[in-house]
């Protein structure tokens, strides 16, 4: 496989041979993966890979690989622990620092009214698979049994934070207060003046900016000349939902690149999360090692509408609102970006 055609090995293994072969030397060379006897590094990677990529159950991976299903299982279950100790490297903030974003600082959509935003945090649904008498709990929209997992990302296509476990029926704000007051979650808090963007399902405080609320926010609400924003806190909430929109867009090459995430298998609850973070851990690893990736090509687009995504997976009816000196610091500062925002859109669009 890894010899034929190379558009053969990308779709075989949603990553470029070169990439590829990289990913089984790192391991090798940080010895958590180690050649056993009928076994080498290179397969086991690929047998992982063939499972998350395409969804196919170990039985099927076995009679390709010529090995018994324990085997497959086996090997499994140790690259998805080597790839979730690499995701403890990978999954992480480059830039927490005063340096603004290059996506930002180069188009003026969104600076310099959004210069001190280092990404953006939002929750998304991943199938899981739970025993009959725990369903009720973990079924999200449209009655399908899923997990909540709260995920960061900066602007340069990378996941900062990966937050997996929670039931499906958990939403937005639970998830994320729970996330901030667990010390051993290490959420990668911004510094000082910075913040990340966020939908109306979180709480308005220090270092996370929501739209406004009881506004038009998504983005198909503006298209069309007729749809155009008419004042401020529409304006803020057209360019605030266009700029999230980079974790959305993340969330659909994840899902696309890894099919498994759309329809988990009868593996168990509590491994779950480790294959989320594994397909987390295999999104970095291919951003930051090739220049040209088809899939990140397709979700280029600012404004690309991803299907299930523009949708919040939190209720309004139960998103927490902090009020106390800082909710109100980062709403005063919310209403100066959008007032002089508006007032550079109104002279530039008479």
């Amino acid at each position: 496989m890894i010899e034929g055609h190379p558009q053969t090995c990308y779709e075989l293994f949603r990553m470029d041979k070169e990439t590829f072969m990289n990913l089984c030397d790192h391991p090798k060379r940080h010895e958590n993966l180690q050649d056993t006897r009928f076994v080498t590094v290179e397969e086991a990677v690929a047998m992982f890979l063939l499972i998350v990529g395409h969804n196919v159950r170990m039985r099927v991976v076995a009679d390709r690989f010529q090995h018994s299903i324990e085997t497959v299982a086996r090997h499994f279950k140790e690259v998805r622990r080597a790839l979730c100790r690499l995701g403890k490297i990978l999954i992480c903030p480059n830039n927490m620092t005063n340096e603004v974003s290059s996506y930002d600082a180069s188009n003026p959509k969104y600076f310099p009214w959004f210069k001190d935003c280092i990404g953006a945090i939002d929750g998304t649904h991943i199938s899981a698979w739970v025993p009959a008498d725990r369903q009720i709990s973990f079924r999200g929209r449209k009655t399908i049994i899923t997990q909540n997992v709260m995920c960061a990302c900066d602007f340069d296509m990378m996941f900062t934070f990966v937050y997996a476990s929670w039931e499906g029926t958990a939403n937005d704000a639970r998830v994320f207060l729970d996330a901030l007051t667990r010390p051993e979650v290490n959420f990668p808090w911004p510094s000082k003046g910075k913040y990340y963007v966020v939908d109306s399902g979180y709480p308005c405080i220090s270092e996370f900016l929501p739209p406004y609320r009881g506004e038009r926010y998504h983005l198909q609400e503006y298209r069309g000349r007729r749809n155009q924003p008419i004042r401020y806190k529409e304006l803020f909430n057209y360019i605030h939902s266009s700029l999230r929109n980079i974790i959305e867009r993340r969330f659909g090459v994840l899902k696309t690149r890894f099919p498994i995430l759309r329809m988990m298998p009868c593996y168990k609850p509590s491994r779950q999360p480790s294959i989320v973070v594994a397909c987390c851990t295999l999104h970095n690893w291919i951003c930051l090692s090739t220049q040209n990736d088809k899939l990140f090509r397709e979700y280029e687009v600012e404004d690309l509408s991803i299907e299930g995504e523009e949708e919040s997976t939190s209720s309004t009816n139960h998103s927490i609102d902090l009020l106390d000196e800082s909710a109100t610091a980062m709403a005063a500062c919310r209403d100066q970006i959008a007032k002089v925002m508006w007032a550079n859109y109104i002279t530039v669009n008479p």
